[in-house]
């Protein structure tokens, strides 16, 4: 690709040395990358195959460089399970990827190198159409790992569009197509809708003990116990109580503080930023450029700059008022937050004092960040976390010391309201809140004061005397000592014993079969949205109000259903829906209290902009389908085999190195941004 550069006189000398560099380092890379070890050693080297389609292979390099490319697009936001990006669906595009290839290469669409030239100098040139070979060489190096990488993603990228137009030339959508797209979105409803579900009926559903007795008898074995039951009382000793009384003195206080590591006396890092807007859609790529330039403009080859170059930078061309005029500096410091991990401010805290971020966008804006220095946490900023996490390290090996005498204790004298008398003071408890009684459990059983909890049913598990002691647990709010104090075998329970979940099956299998019958009924007497509000009350059933509904979004708690959104539509004000509708569990009757249709006087202002958008979107659909259609015959033909213990195996395993290595094929259904 040294051709590409045949008219930057100023720079070719450079280039070929910066090329020269390259290739010596992407041979290193390739030595490296061939050994082939195990995907779990390194999942970025390995070679092991993921799938093969029709002769090409997908490795275990391929798919986790692809992750690390999805990831990379997100800016580190989100996670790629966040989105619904599951190895399955990352290893689906690869696939495609290389169905696309070959059909490339099968009909001759493959891209020139003036076409890869032409894209190259276009992302990476600056304002005044200069090639900025130092934000290419950054650019290429930190995402790509080496030119060739780079250059055959560009290549791949240009023969997939042209296989795309190719496929799609014939693709058009009418105008009234269009149009009644528009009128379908754009008309709102004022609604009242009743839901019908199961949950409600049952709770108007009165079961006489002869109906639930019959019901028993003839499901009774479902209610078969298949694991002993146990009733326990164990001794508690609450954690928060044991070391209320505890004193923390300041001097303890002080040698917590000095011993805190250097990273645990910041108080945040200050952060400066530069904001640019996206005002529309179609300008997003332009902002991320402008972005990218600003980025490269102000930072180094250590990839830091000064607060001074910021600043200047922030006021020149930050969009954000309130900072820009402060030389982009944040009003507080950074601080650690694990309850908002997807805070796009969360990784700076990671950086190094002034290092600058590339672009990330959220929202409808691209952000510049800065990591400035750390800001000190004094003594006295950082005494009452101190003095909380101190009080819950004592207070928990209090409650453990007493917890442990009254395993002592008890293993002497068995006499559970004598210990609780003699450690009662200690544990700063009364008696009667240190004994405590079970009803008869199994595991898995939520048990009352305690919940599911594998580490006390892990405890009682060896205790099959009555009368035997188990050791100290840890359970929610402190610590248990447990003894068995009775024991029934698997065995069918009495009716008393399990009443209350006969009585919910069946209120819940009589509310299923009524369901249908109620919606009707409901319809029927519901010619008006008072008529259908009334027919609701009537029925213990509740209305619910929806304003400025379209078809097309959740409605409510019951989602979207196309059906439902087919029977909205059809309503004019004042209507109710003839029929209920089923939507998934339930049933729904609705009305339109108001019905606004669609503005045609808009639909003229973007008419040409909504028939550009169905247009690309019809494409996309033919052209998914073009190639989902040839996925289906080389699977049925088995030329499509997928190797799903290793994918289990390497799905998100393993952090990415500084430099990928190279793919067998590159991914062409990425957009390539030099800033991501």
């Amino acid at each position: 690709m040294l051709k590409m550069f045949t008219r930057l006189e100023k720079t070719r000398n450079w280039v070929i040395v910066f090329f020269a560099a390259l290739l010596v380092i992407g041979m290193a890379v390739a030595g490296v990358y061939n050994q082939s070890p195990s995907a779990l050693a390194n999942p970025f080297k390995s070679r092991d195959v993921l799938a093969r389609v029709d002769g090409d292979e997908v490795t275990v390099a391929d798919f986790t460089l692809r992750q690390r490319m999805y990831e990379q697009r997100m800016g580190g936001q989100f996670s790629l399970a966040q989105l619904g990006m599951t190895g399955e669906r990352v290893l689906d595009t690869l696939v495609n990827d290389r169905i696309i290839g070959q059909e490339t290469d099968r009909l001759d669409l493959t891209a020139s190198e003036e076409e890869v030239r032409d894209v190259i100098r276009r992302q990476f040139s600056d304002a005044s159409n200069a090639f900025d070979l130092k934000r290419y060489k950054d650019y290429v190096v930190r995402n790509f790992g080496g030119v060739e990488l780079y250059e055959r993603s560009i290549r791949d990228g240009i023969a997939a569009e042209k296989l795309r137009a190719f496929v799609t030339a014939g693709v058009q959508v009418s105008e009234q197509e269009v149009q009644d797209e528009y009128v379908r979105d754009s008309t709102e409803f004022d609604l009242v809708y009743v839901p019908v579900t199961a949950t409600d009926l049952a709770k108007k559903i009165n079961a006489s003990d002869e109906e639930l007795r019959q019901y028993y008898e003839a499901h009774k074995t479902d209610y078969r116990f298949l694991e002993p039951q146990k009733k326990l009382r164990y001794l508690f000793v609450n954690q928060e109580k044991a070391g209320a009384k505890l004193s923390i003195p300041e001097e303890d206080l002080r040698k917590e503080y000095d011993s805190l590591r250097p990273e645990a006396k910041q108080a945040g890092v200050r952060v400066q930023q530069i904001v640019l807007k996206v005002a529309r859609p179609e300008l997003d790529q332009e902002v991320l450029k402008r972005a990218t330039d600003l980025v490269a403009r102000v930072r180094g080859e250590d990839m830091t700059a000064t607060e001074e170059a910021f600043a200047e930078l922030a006021r020149g061309n930050s969009e954000d008022p309130a900072t820009a005029k402060n030389g982009g500096w944040l009003p507080a410091p950074v601080r650690k937050n694990p309850a908002k991990p997807n805070d796009i401010l969360q990784p700076l805290l990671d950086m190094r004092p002034g290092e600058v971020r590339d672009a990330v966008k959220t929202g409808n804006a691209y952000y510049i960040f800065r990591r400035g220095e750390a800001v000190p946490k004094s003594f006295e900023e950082a005494k009452n976390e101190l003095l909380v996490s101190l009080r819950n390290r004592r207070s928990y090996a209090v409650a453990q010391q007493v917890a442990q005498k009254a395993v002592e204790r008890l293993k002497e004298t068995k006499d559970f309201q004598k210990v609780a008398q003699e450690l009662a003071p200690e544990a700063n408890m009364t008696p009667a809140e240190m004994v405590k009684e079970t009803p008869f459990v199994k595991p898995g059983d939520d048990v009352p004061d305690i919940g599911s909890n594998p580490q006390f049913e892990e405890a009682v598990k060896p205790l099959e005397e009555v009368g035997q002691l188990g050791e100290r647990v840890g359970i929610r709010g402190g610590f248990a000592v447990p003894m068995l104090v009775e024991k029934r075998d698997p065995r069918i329970p009495e009716f008393e014993e399990v009443r209350e979940r006969v009585a919910e099956a069946f209120r819940n299998e009589r509310a299923t079969q009524q369901l249908e019958q109620t919606a009707r009924e409901l319809a029927a007497n519901s010619a008006s949205p008072d008529a259908l509000k009334a027919a609701a009350e009537r029925l213990g059933l509740k209305a619910v109000t929806e304003e400025a509904f379209r078809v097309g979004r959740p409605l409510g708690t019951l989602g979207a259903d196309l059906a439902l959104d087919d029977a909205i539509y059809a309503l004019k004000s004042g209507e109710v829906t003839k029929n209920p509708l089923k939507v998934g569990e339930s049933w729904v009757v609705a009305a339109a209290t108001a019905r606004r249709d669609a503005d045609l006087a808009e639909f003229g202002k973007q008419r040409a902009e909504l028939i550009e958008r169905a247009e690309t979107e019809r494409r996309s659909q033919v052209f998914d389908e073009y190639i989902a259609a040839i996925r289906r015959r080389l699977e049925e033909a088995g030329k499509v085999t997928i190797d799903r213990e290793m994918l289990a195996r390497v799905d998100n395993v393993g952090e990415p190195p500084t430099a990928l290595p190279r793919p067998q094929r590159p991914p062409i259904n990425l957009p390539v941004q030099p800033g991501g």
